[in-house]
């Protein structure tokens, strides 16, 4: 659990960080629609290390599941986010990595989906 809690405020101050880096230093250096992808990636970022923050202090969750989503929601951050803050700080193109931004969208959407099973299954538990 602390190993996912230190990753996870590691992540939080990262997005706080490239956030203001994007506001600050990028603003002159990137187009609109740079700058808008790359605050893109940092919103993500950030909705992901606060619902991490939950996951990892939830009292209902196994640790078994703590570890899956928080291992769906730390790949999602690393290609979905990752990959946008390559594109915009680097050279490397988004034609040459574009499987990498949906491959993070999609870690994402399975840590959501093992959310709501994980819930949908304790309510057919106690329903039943």
């Amino acid at each position: 659990m602390y190993k996912n809690l230190t990753i996870t405020s590691v992540l939080g101050l990262l997005a706080i960080g490239l956030g203001a880096f994007g506001a600050h230093a990028l603003k002159n250096k990137l187009s609109i629609e740079g700058l808008n992808s790359f605050q893109t990636a940092v919103r993500y970022q950030m909705y992901h290390v606060i619902v991490l923050l939950f996951i990892n202090t939830y009292q209902g969750f196994s640790e078994s599941i703590k570890a899956k989503i928080s291992t769906f929601f730390f790949l999602g951050i690393l290609f979905f986010s990752g990959s946008i803050y390559a594109i915009q700080l680097t050279t490397i193109t988004a034609k040459s990595i574009w499987y990498i931004t949906p491959l993070g969208g999609m870690f994402f959407m399975l840590g959501w989906a093992t959310i709501s099973w994980f819930f949908l299954k304790k309510k057919s538990t106690i329903d039943s």
